[in-house]
């Protein structure tokens, strides 16, 4: 008989991990989830997937299949219950057999996430001189093994029928942890005249009997096996992971004897599935009985747990089991009933108030726009997957303290940023802006519901908005590592040497916009393209572009799209500040003018000294046409492994601030350019064929006829670099 094997593959629940996207095509790669196989439903975090072969798999999820001849199966392992509250699944393994070197098999199982329960099974011999292994194989090459023998020596009547004694049968407790084993049944003769069996079996399913040395077992038996998920993860590193996170609502983690990621269990008052996406439910201690209340009238349920009461009026006491209630004596009812009277006329005059409290904020959210976003939300358009969550008035003030000012991570032109801390555990950032054109609101929803469904990692996520203030508040993921800008300039001291992360994060910067121009349903232009708009996020430092306060989406038929002239001096196109026509190539020269200060470690705009000293891209380009570029890089990060890296992102930054939009790479060429250099040890020769000469020439003429104009207008040349520090920006116009 050929060797047989079983060979368990488990998939794990791997928690991968600010402000605003926009809604992309669903993949079309989704795989579709099957929940039942043969009217047996399949609880999460399991799953069957219909087309596994074309799409990609969720990886936060266990793949079972399901096939005829053994209904649900985990590879070629029959599965024979899952239970959840236990995080147990019982399987159907093989016996391993050894009935000569010819006619034996040696079973294996391989599963990160699955450990066979050393509570629930034991490992047994059966056979005349015989011997049994259980191996365990660990990640690193370590082995481990446990096993039992029987020897009768031919004498069978020292064999206990019936019972598993050591002789005709043994067994042994199985060590905890055990994954990745092999069972080996083995004989002590050469010419066995009788079958050798290893197994190991849940505790209770296998009775010894002396007939099976002579008649064999089956050919499977049920073994219980505990499960985790995300055996990359413990519960401190998984609850880091955010939004990834397995353990749903109204429920906790719990790794305590795991070496290899955790399990989730409801809290106590709840019940149900903990990794379901609706997380665990509220139990009603009132209507099961499992209450401390006298009686049912006296219990009343609440969030996780219940409350013993006693009837309001003529009684006292807790309304438990063991204290009870008591009727009151009648002068007490009399004080209580005075009481009562003064106590209605107050409360009465409190929901006046409260009353005309809330009819305001009903008209504010009617006012912003709050019955349209429902309407919108609500329409089949609209991806469930990607909710975006009406926040109320209530909720952000909680996790504001009430708009404490030592909770502001961010001013700008157009608002404050607050932290907040969510009831459900999350961090947000949260935008109180200035103001908002009453015009506008319905262009203000849609670009809510539009900018909530992004999903990209380089662009800071939108969660929600509050609309029952005077000015809508929005609300997106926090991002805890500060600006770009910051990076740059205040830290410049420590961050003198880390070209290779300036360009890592040039090029994810690059790609978010890109993916804005041009990879979502409705395009979008970030219009306030600058270092103080981009977050760093992480221990690894990645950008995430933020604040689309003053965005604009494009419709589909159209290339431009006319405005007030809005944004940060210093980055703006000044194509757009002659024409008030704004383009996606306006975020390229704002894209040029940061690429610029990642190399030069310099502010964009300074309102001292000569004139053609004041803008930074007028300045760079005036020695980069002059081949002197590497005398204003920033001091530090150049050395001769880089030289030409740094001359091509020069050159690329060139390219974007030309004058003329039509002239300029799109977003696209950009993040192309740059990944690649991110990721190719040897680089192409970078095309030089640029008109330096024009394009300084070009923004020396559009910053000297601005409608804006800024400091000294002395005449310009090459000036020293240090009259570039310590200035400030200057924001036009509000937006959202």
């Amino acid at each position: 008989m050929k060797m047989m094997k079983h060979v368990l593959m488990v998939t794990t629940l791997s928690m991968v991990v600010g402000i605003v996207g926009l809604v992309a095509d669903s993949p079309p790669n989704t795989c579709t989830e099957i929940r039942t196989c043969r009217n047996v439903e399949i609880p999460y975090p399991f799953v069957i997937y219909k087309n596994l072969k074309s799409c990609s798999p969720d990886p936060r999820l266990i793949k079972l299949k399901c096939n005829d001849k053994d209904g649900l199966v985990k590879g070629n392992v029959p599965v024979l219950s899952i239970n959840i509250s236990t995080s147990q699944i019982e399987l159907s393994l093989i016996v391993s057999k050894y009935c000569g070197k010819n006619n034996s098999n040696n079973p294996s199982l391989t599963s990160k996430s699955f450990t066979i329960s050393s509570k629930d099974n034991k490992l047994l011999t059966v056979g005349d001189n015989s011997y049994g292994y259980l191996n365990s194989f660990g990640d690193d090459g370590s082995k481990y093994s446990t096993g039992c023998l029987t020897r009768s020596f031919g004498d069978s009547r020292s064999i206990d029928h019936g019972t598993c004694s050591g002789i005709g049968c043994c067994q042994v407790d199985i060590p905890p942890r055990m994954r990745n084993i092999t069972i080996e049944a083995s004989s002590f003769d050469e010419l066995p005249k009788s079958c050798s069996y290893a197994f190991v079996v849940k505790n209770g399913n296998y009775t010894f009997s002396s007939t099976h040395l002579s008649q064999g077992l089956p050919d499977d038996l049920p073994v219980i096996f505990d499960w985790t998920i995300d055996f990359a993860n413990n519960c401190t590193s998984a609850k880091n992971n955010g939004v990834n996170y397995g353990c749903k609502n109204n429920s906790k983690c719990d790794d305590e004897d795991t070496d290899y990621g955790y399990r989730c269990i409801c809290n106590p008052g709840y019940e149900g599935n903990p990794y379901d996406p609706i997380g665990c439910r509220d139990i009603n201690e009132c209507e099961n009985d499992t209450h401390e209340c006298k009686t049912k009238a006296n219990c009343k349920n609440i969030d996780g747990s219940h409350t013993c009461f006693c009837p309001k009026w003529g009684s006292s006491g807790d309304g438990t089991k063991k204290g009870g209630c008591q009727n009151l004596p009648n002068i007490v009812l009399g004080v209580g009933a005075a009481f009562i009277l003064l106590f209605a006329g107050t409360f009465s005059y409190l929901i006046y108030h409260k009353r005309k409290f809330i009819k305001l904020k009903e008209k504010l959210f009617e006012q912003n726009g709050g019955l349209f976003l429902r309407q919108k939300l609500s329409g089949k358009e609209y991806s469930s997957s990607q909710s975006t969550q009406i926040f109320t008035q209530d909720e952000l003030k909680k996790a504001t303290k009430n708009f404490d000012e030592s909770l502001i991570v961010g001013r700008g032109g157009f608002g404050t940023v607050f932290k907040g801390f969510l009831d459900d555990k999350r961090i947000v950032a949260i935008k109180k802006s200035k103001q908002i054109n009453k015009n506008q609101i319905q262009q203000f929803i849609d670009e809510v519901v539009v900018l909530s469904q992004i999903n990209h990692k380089n662009v800071v996520k939108l969660l929600g908005c509050c609309l029952e203030t005077k000015v809508p508040l929005l609300v997106y993921e926090f991002v805890s590592n500060g600006t770009l800008s910051n990076f740059i300039h205040k830290e410049r001291q420590v961050n003198n040497g880390t070209w290779k992360t300036r360009l890592k994060i040039a090029a994810e910067v690059a790609g978010a916009l890109s993916y804005l121009h041009s990879g979502v349903t409705i395009p979008i232009i970030h219009s306030d393209v600058k270092s103080d708009n981009v977050l760093l996020d992480g221990t690894n430092i990645t950008a995430r572009v933020s604040d689309f306060g003053a965005s604009k989406l494009v419709p589909l038929d159209q290339t431009e799209v006319a405005t007030i002239v809005q944004g940060t001096f210093g980055y703006l196109d000044p194509e757009y500040m002659q024409t008030s026509q704004l383009t996606d190539k306006s975020d390229v020269y704002s894209f040029g003018v940061v690429l610029v200060e990642l190399l030069t470690g310099e502010k964009p705009f300074c309102f001292g000294g000569q004139e053609n000293s004041r803008s930074l891209a007028m300045h760079f380009l005036s020695y980069l046409k002059k081949d002197r570029v590497f005398e204003v890089i920033q001091n530090g990060m150049r050395n001769e492994g880089n030289e030409q890296e740094i001359k091509e992102v020069a050159v690329l930054a060139s390219q974007c601030l030309r004058l003329r939009g039509e002239k300029r790479p799109s977003m696209k060429e950009v993040a192309m350019k740059l990944e690649g250099m991110t990721i190719l040890d040897k680089r192409s020769p970078v095309d030089d064929d640029i008109n330096i000469e024009e394009t300084q020439y070009l923004l020396y003429e559009s910053s000297s006829s601005s409608i804006h104009e800024l400091g000294d207008t002395s005449k310009h040349g090459d000036v020293g670099y240090d009259s570039l520090k310590e200035c400030k920006l200057i924001v036009l116009d509000d937006g959202r």
